[in-house]
């Protein structure tokens, strides 16, 4: 018989198996997000569109839902469970997927996409406060999680092409679902049960104490400037597949040559999230995440006037700061929110941040359309500026002093 003892998380955290399932799914979250963007080509042609501009915003749902569903997964992640919660994920994600891979129109694929949009919402408020529970380097634990994310994205863009060229892109929604039900069956089977739902238990308090005022200053200035930073995430994830078919249009034209590229560059943009978090364990957070914001200005104004290889180059430099700014908002949740709020403190965030920057989805295709890449990367350069202007109000407060060697 299954005693409370057998079934509680132990104080050093989750054992490596659930660690690493916890981390599986920020990378299938992220992964079949961005399938859709990494294949919109090809669907716009079987679906009867001219360009895939046309077709882009039909995945606004997704999305939208990814963030408006954060505010309700937070909430049950608190009060019901988090094991539960991410069960749920991973088998929903999965099925959705599928469901995507079966559909025969623009109306179809829309509403299969915001049903996963509505499943992928759960990751962020429950499988990152679930994976920071009881860690004494939280913005390590969050570095390695956005490195898992991240290269999420790279096996987006690898996988998708290489599917897409051999077998169809309806197998590059398939095979990937397949997948995530199998890790959520092994999570199920190896995660151990919660006794009591987060929001019942004791501890996990907040490593930094801040006055009510000062904690709605930065919860006001975290949640703005992560809405403006996800902008920039949508629209360059979303877009670099065809900013760079374009860019190297005459001297690549293979989509899985370009789909290998894009995955080079995510996958070594992804390490600055691993370099990022062990900062985020040693400095104050003001002034990294000020000079993250200040770099991304120039980079993109110096990606919107290159093309090919230096387009590649400008790409992997601007990709190295938009993903090194993911673990800021993460770890400010875990520095300054009890655990017992922390799914529901990050689905408000994430709602908001998440709903609001949904709109760069929706508008990409037309953007592009009526503008081109070069002024629309002049629009996310003067973003970048408002990004860095909106952290400038952040609290000042200084990183907490490292944990004692034990002896």
């Amino acid at each position: 018989m299954t005693t409370a003892t057998d079934t509680a998380v132990p104080p050093a955290g989750f054992s490596a198996t659930v660690r690493l399932l916890l981390n599986t799914g920020h990378a299938i979250d992220h992964m079949f997000l961005l399938i859709f963007a990494t294949a919109v080509a090809t669907i716009a042609i079987e679906f009867g569109y001219d360009n895939w501009t046309d077709l882009m915003p039909y995945s606004v749902g997704a999305f939208a839902l990814f963030g408006l569903g954060a505010l309700p997964a937070g909430r049950l992640g608190d009060l019901w469970g988090r094991r539960s919660m991410m069960i749920i994920f991973f088998i929903g994600m999965g099925l959705s997927a599928m469901l995507v891979a079966t559909t025969q129109n623009a109306w179809q694929l829309a509403a299969a996409l915001t049903l996963m949009g509505a499943f992928a919402a759960i990751y962020h408020p429950v499988g990152i406060p679930m994976l920071v529970q009881n860690v004494p380097n939280p913005g390590a634990v969050i570095g390695l999680n956005g490195l898992a994310g991240n290269l999420g994205i790279a096996v987006a863009a690898l996988v998708t092409g290489f599917l897409v060229k051999w077998i169809g892109w309806r197998a590059a929604f398939v095979i990937p679902g397949l997948v995530s039900i199998a890790c959520g069956i092994v999570f199920a089977m190896t995660c151990p049960k919660e006794t009591e739902a987060p929001a019942k238990r004791k501890g996990g308090k907040a490593k930094v104490t801040l006055s009510p005022e000062m904690l709605m200053r930065a919860f006001l200035v975290m949640t703005s400037a992560a809405a403006v930073s996800t902008i920039l995430f949508n629209f360059t994830t979303n877009g670099n597949a065809q900013l760079l078919a374009e860019g190297f249009r005459g001297v690549i034209e293979d989509p899985a040559v370009i789909g290998t590229l894009l995955a080079v560059i995510y996958t070594i943009a992804s390490f600055a999230q691993i370099v990022v978090g062990r900062l985020i364990d040693k400095v104050p957070f003001k002034p990294l995440q000020l000079w993250i914001s200040i770099i991304q200005i120039p980079l993109l104004i110096w990606a919107a006037h290159t093309q090919d290889w230096w387009l590649f180059a400008a790409m992997l430099a601007v990709m190295v700061f938009v993903f090194g700014a993911i673990p800021f908002t993460d770890a400010m949740i875990v520095r300054y929110v009890d655990d017992r709020l922390r799914s529901r403190v990050a689905g408000m965030r994430l709602t908001v941040a998440f709903g609001f920057s949904s709109l760069a989805v929706w508008i990409l295709g037309p953007m592009v359309k009526n503008i081109g890449f070069a002024n629309a990367l002049w629009i996310m350069a003067g973003i970048a500026a408002l990004k860095a202007a909106i952290v400038w109000l952040l609290p000042d407060e200084p990183a907490s002093e490292p944990e004692p060697a034990k002896t």
